[in-house]
């Protein structure tokens, strides 16, 4: 099980720095956690992502006590878990994306901009305002994931969670350039931009569904 943890603690660490690099997060703002059966790695609460190593490893079960690590955990740990006790999340991205945060204020839901919403479930709804690391921020964050897989929390941010680390982000890269599309069209004065119907967003999904690389036949003689 260690030998899981230091593996899946590279990886976790990897995406929090990316997610800096990236510009989806400023200094030790969002956080970062990826589920190991029934154990949590996730970010500690105000540590640079560029000092993390094998060191910091911070461990936690479902029900928030320390498995593992000497640091204090994130603040948002309540979200973390409520997502991961309440879905099939293998992998959680909170971030403080500009435009996402932008959006979050302005409307409750995220217009249906482009139809790479459907990869998130629908129309990307907007959790209610609540003091972040509170329990009542981590219940409206659950009712926004109805039937989804990320939402924008009201002057706030970003969360996002999947199967694995990788999709997490690439949901959450996805939702912050959506907001920015939104953004930029609803802009331009005198203009109203154009949005897609909820059964368009319908055929996408089943569409994505089978997206990408089928698994190949192996060669002969393997």
């Amino acid at each position: 099980m260690r030998s899981a943890w230091a593996d899946a603690w590279r990886e976790l660490v990897a995406t929090a720095r990316r997610t800096v690099a990236d510009g989806l997060v400023v200094g030790t703002s969002g956080n970062v956690s990826v589920r190991v059966g029934d154990t949590v790695l996730v970010t500690p609460s105000g540590v640079a992502y560029d000092r993390l190593g094998p060191d910091e490893l911070c461990a936690v079960g479902l029900d928030g006590r320390r498995k593992a690590g000497d640091l204090v955990p994130t603040s948002e740990l309540p979200m973390h878990l409520a997502v991961y006790r309440s879905t099939g999340a293998a992998a959680v991205v909170h971030t403080h994306a500009v435009h996402a945060t932008a959006v979050s204020t302005l409307v409750d839901e995220l217009p249906a901009i482009h139809y790479m919403a459907a990869a998130l479930g629908g129309a990307v709804r907007v959790a209610p305002y609540a003091t972040y690391g509170s329990e009542e921020l981590a219940a409206r964050v659950q009712e926004a994931l109805r039937d989804r897989s990320g939402c924008l929390l009201r002057n706030h941010g970003t969360l996002v969670y999947a199967d694995s680390l990788g999709r997490a982000y690439d949901g959450t890269a996805q939702l912050e350039w959506m907001c920015r599309v939104w953004l930029a069209a609803a802009s331009v004065p005198g203009r109203t931009p154009s949005l897609l119907p909820p059964g368009e967003l319908d055929r996408v999904a089943e569409r994505l569904r089978g997206y990408g690389q089928r698994d190949r036949p192996a060669p002969p003689g393997g």
